[in-house]
């Protein structure tokens, strides 16, 4: 058994879905699962949708249009006959999307988000699937609420292994090539939930995990793992080969080519990860499994934007112990910040979080009651794994660093 994840970029317009096929011809589609992203930027355009479901009702019609024009230029590349049935089935789904937004009574942005985010992934997969009957690759179409349970954490939902292993186990048909959608799921109400942006990642390590699968291969448009991401770091090198904890490291970083969550049930069966090019799939890419060390070994950056720096101090020069610090992680915890960086002294404490849910003044109101709070946002948090002089001096250069923490293999600088 093998699981392929092809990601937004792999299926943005109509040759994409035709590379995909070719990808799938060429490297063989025997005893595998598909699990595919949303097409394109269709996730930030249904962010889009939602906002102006909460905040500017006019425009929710026409925004919804453009995602529906978006998928309908697709369909139209890709099937001669317009009578075809998968217009129909397309067409349902956005009858779903439109029906939620009319009969929703609940005010929880995260509910609704879960509840209509997914359609990317039910639309991308739909047309995937038909597509890939209609030129001979017959495949099995399955809608992943249905196999992957969770808890009802909307946006960033844990998953019920023992639910979701039962569940595979008894309806998945290992005998055909199946497809299905990442980053969703369903608590035990059926309300969909999402795993958390770029979750399909993990979607693919959670059926290889319930399947034994001898591997999972991530098809991206880059050569394998880069050293850093090419849009902020000049001359990235490819990795070649990186074991479970480096990249785990990494991804714990917020390096952007693997879940965070990913990893983890991979490294509890050593199933192998890959990660390759979906232009060049014949290429080697790279490998992330056991008793491997980091090749070559360099220094690996990775840049979080938009990060918040919040430091704090005791208004009475009184010392932040033990009590203090379980204080403040409650509240970091009460308002879903994502911790990313901490640092403390005695009568001070510096966290670098992301304010996901944007509950930032909340917080800092809760803070301001107890202590002397200074808050800097949008600063950029760097981290280099593996780092040497000229490294830190290449994210340095021309910028105010607010914050600098080194350990062994690890330097952190949040800068301004």
């Amino acid at each position: 058994m093998q699981v392929f994840k092809f990601g937004g970029a792999s299926v943005k317009d109509a040759n994409g879905v035709k590379n995909l096929a070719t990808v799938l011809q060429k490297v063989g589609y025997k005893n595998t699962l598909i699990v595919v992203s949303a097409m394109g930027k269709t996730t930030n355009a249904i962010e889009l949708v939602l906002k102006n479901y909460f905040e500017n009702k006019a425009e929710l019609q026409s925004s919804l249009q453009e995602v529906k024009k978006f998928h309908n230029e697709i369909l139209l590349d890709l099937f001669d006959n317009e009578n075809h049935p998968v217009f129909k089935k397309i067409t349902t789904l956005f009858g779903e999307l439109t029906s939620f937004f009319k009969t929703n009574k609940s005010p929880d942005y995260n509910f609704v988000y879960d509840q209509t985010i997914g359609y990317g992934e039910l639309i991308s997969t739909t047309i995937i699937s038909e597509y890939l009957n209609t030129i001979g690759i017959k495949n099995n179409w399955i809608d992943v609420r249905n196999q992957i349970k969770t808890d009802n954490y909307y946006r960033r939902a844990n998953v019920n292994w023992d639910d979701t292993q039962r569940l595979i186990t008894s309806q998945f048909n290992k005998n055909v090539l199946n497809i299905t959608q990442g980053f969703l799921g369903s608590d035990s109400n059926n309300f969909t939930t999402t795993l958390g942006r770029e979750g399909s990642d993990y979607t693919a390590a959670i059926y290889a995990y319930c399947l034994n699968a001898e591997s999972v291969t991530i098809w991206k448009d880059v050569p394998g793992v880069l050293n850093a991401d090419p849009r902020y770091f000049e001359n990235a090198q490819l990795l070649n080969k990186i074991s479970y904890r480096e990249a785990i490291e990494l991804a714990f970083y917020g390096a952007s080519v693997i879940h965070p969550k990913t990893l983890q049930p991979l490294q509890g069966k050593e199933i192998p990860l890959y990660v390759k090019s979906f232009l060049n799939p014949d290429k080697i890419g790279t490998m992330v499994g056991k008793n491997t060390t980091l090749k070559p070994m360099i220094p690996c950056f990775i840049v979080k934007k938009n990060q918040v720096l919040i430091s704090l101090s005791s208004l009475d020069f009184s010392y932040i112990v033990e009590d203090n610090i379980s204080a403040i992680f409650k509240l970091l915890h009460q308002y879903k910040m994502k911790v990313d960086v901490i640092q403390n002294s005695a009568i001070s404490f510096s966290v670098c979080v992301d304010n996901i849910y944007n509950n930032l003044d909340k917080l800092l109101h809760h803070l301001k009651a107890k202590f002397k709070v200074t808050c800097n946002e949008n600063v950029s948090l760097y981290t280099i794994r593996h780092y040497n002089d000229n490294a830190i001096k290449q994210i340095e250069t021309g910028k105010t660093v607010l914050l600098k923490q080194l350990t062994q293999e690890t330097i952190q600088v949040v800068t301004k």
